[in-house]
């Protein structure tokens, strides 16, 4: 058995999100024409359009993006030279909500670190929790976050399944995003604590998506398997 079959063959995982609207999935490719008409460095514009135009006036959660080959990192060059084969595939599913929504822990997990990744276009607010299932461990990566929900999260802390430990974050404190969870799934962290990149370039795609997993293995929204 792998990683992979654990986590598709087990029965049910709690939602990270108790969510109250249906959900929408969101495009951020260069399919999506509104994009390249945007100041995506405006992050309160790019959040009107978010939650304006594409989740119509809030009335729906955005959900998507893994594997997804983005045009919205060349906001920032946290993500390199996007003309020159910057980062720009999404490692994560994106979670779009209003700020201070609760994020809840899929399984039961332990704390393994946590950060706050200060720079315009990182993961703001980070916790990465350590799970074990059948014998597999794993990680799960939660970015864009309130830091004021990191104040009683410790390395070491158990989390259990359904527990809400977080809570989505508003910019600029969330890294200057419009407000979203970006949830990922890793299988070796490499070293990294409090951070792994969430966005790979053309050339390491493979590499990544093999050590992430399709996030919606544990989260089951019916609108991602499309």
């Amino acid at each position: 058995m792998s990683l992979i079959t654990a986590l598709r063959s087990s029965p049910s995982f709690s939602p990270i999100i108790l969510a109250d609207k249906p959900f929408r999935k969101l495009d951020f490719t260069a399919q999506n024409t509104d994009l390249p008409t945007l100041d995506l460095t405006d992050t309160a514009a790019f959040s009107d359009y978010v939650f304006g135009k594409m989740l119509d006036n809030g009335q729906y959660i955005g959900v998507g993006g893994y594997d997804e080959h983005r045009v919205i990192y060349r906001r920032s060059a946290h993500f390199g030279d996007y003309a020159a084969e910057g980062r720009c595939i999404h490692l994560g599913v994106d979670v779009w909500a209003d700020a201070q929504t609760p994020i809840c822990a899929p399984l039961l997990g332990v704390v393994q670190s946590v950060a706050f990744n200060d720079n315009f276009g990182d993961y703001g607010p980070t916790v990465i929790l350590r799970h074990e299932l059948e014998g597999f461990e794993f990680h799960s990566l939660y970015g864009h976050l309130t830091l004021a929900s990191l104040e009683n999260i410790f390395v070491g802390k158990e989390i259990a399944p359904g527990e809400a430990f977080t809570a989505i974050g508003d910019f600029p404190e969330n890294g200057n995003w419009p407000p979203h969870l970006h949830f990922q799934l890793i299988t070796e962290l490499s070293g990294y604590h409090g951070d792994y990149p969430g966005v790979a370039s053309l050339a390491d795609r493979q590499t990544y998506l093999e050590n992430c997993p399709d996030p919606n293995l544990v989260l089951r929204i019916e609108e991602l398997k499309n």
